[in-house]
């Protein structure tokens, strides 16, 4: 039975060492001639348009070794002509793995339950444990291992989700800010209480920006409109107050750092002096993308080879 990746929560117990191994990878001069994927093809399939997504993992998959094969939806029958549930049993003929950035997140698990080689959620309406993964390897480079102040600014959406579980995992203390009537599932909220009760994370919600904010050591904003809902002009209006500039991170602290998923709406949601600013490390974050995949990857495709390259690179 493969394992998937729908969630960050789904890494639960591996993901301190995801991260671990990621950041060894990434600082390895070696590290190009680990290639775990030797001889695979990886199929990634987009509903949505990419940057980040896309780039990284074909050459995240060509770095480890194998071969990457994007399908876009319009040149396969996913959904239309042939079940979700059909296409999955197909492909797992071919492909080594699957990543899937898509609109619905029970078309994601649909895909999971009948593929027999792992299936990666890169994007859903629901999660996006690939960018958490790429969040918190961003904030370890940065504070190494210590406990650390977390603030989001912004909706309650998919990336939201996963770095609330991300730091319900690692321990980090979260606070997030959003409209009223945008918060969070609940139930990704619930699933983030039970594990904060072993983590010792405290999570707290707010509707006030500057309740998040204060004292923080990380300020995590997104776009206030997710792709797809750019006509929704009646939910931007919610966000006055909710923009990430100089005011509002004043209430950080001094060393504080600055995240965002990208793509952002400068002048929206962030400001051009925060995001070119010394503390945004969005560009980082987004690099990290590359690396923290390709430990995703080999970990889900290969755990042997995961774990060989982690005793060379001393992590076990």
């Amino acid at each position: 039975m493969a394992s998937h990746l729908l969630s960050i929560a789904d890494l639960a117990d591996q993901f301190p060492a995801i991260i671990g191994w990621a950041i060894a990878l990434k600082n390895d001069p070696d590290g190009l001639d680990f290639r775990p994927l030797e001889g695979l093809t990886i199929g990634s399939i987009y509903e949505k348009p990419s940057t980040r997504t896309r780039v990284s993992f074909e050459v995240g998959i060509q770095q480890l070794g194998g071969m990457p094969l994007t399908l876009l939806k319009q040149d396969i029958q996913l959904g239309s002509s042939e079940t979700i549930s059909d296409t999955a049993k197909v492909l797992s003929r071919y492909l080594g793995a699957i990543t899937y950035r898509c609109f619905s997140h029970s078309d994601a698990t649909e895909l999971a339950a009948s593929s027999e080689v792992p299936v990666i959620n890169a994007l859903s309406d629901l999660h996006h444990p690939c960018q958490a993964a790429a969040d918190f390897m961003t904030i370890q480079e940065e504070f190494s291992s210590s406990k650390v102040n977390l603030a989001w600014v912004g909706d309650g959406n998919n990336v939201l989700h996963d770095f609330i579980l991300g730091a319900a995992i690692l321990g980090h203390n979260l606070t997030w800010a959003t409209p009223p009537g945008l918060e969070p599932e609940e139930s990704v909220v619930e699933r983030a209480k039970s594990l904060a009760e072993v983590s010792g994370s405290k999570l707290l919600a707010s509707n006030d920006p500057v309740e998040a904010v204060r004292d923080s050591d990380v300020i995590y904003t997104d776009v206030f409109l997710s792709m797809g809902e750019e006509k929704e002009a009646g939910k931007l209006s919610k966000f006055d107050g909710f923009q990430v500039n100089e005011e509002l991170c004043s209430h950080a602290k001094e060393e504080h750092i600055f995240l965002h998923c990208l793509p952002a709406h400068r002048g929206e949601e962030v400001t051009d002096h925060v995001i070119d600013g010394a503390h945004s490390r969005v560009f980082d974050q987004a690099e990290n993308r590359l690396h923290a995949q390709k430990s995703i990857l080999t970990w889900l495709v290969d755990e042997m080879a995961w774990e060989t390259y982690s005793e060379i690179a001393g992590l076990i």
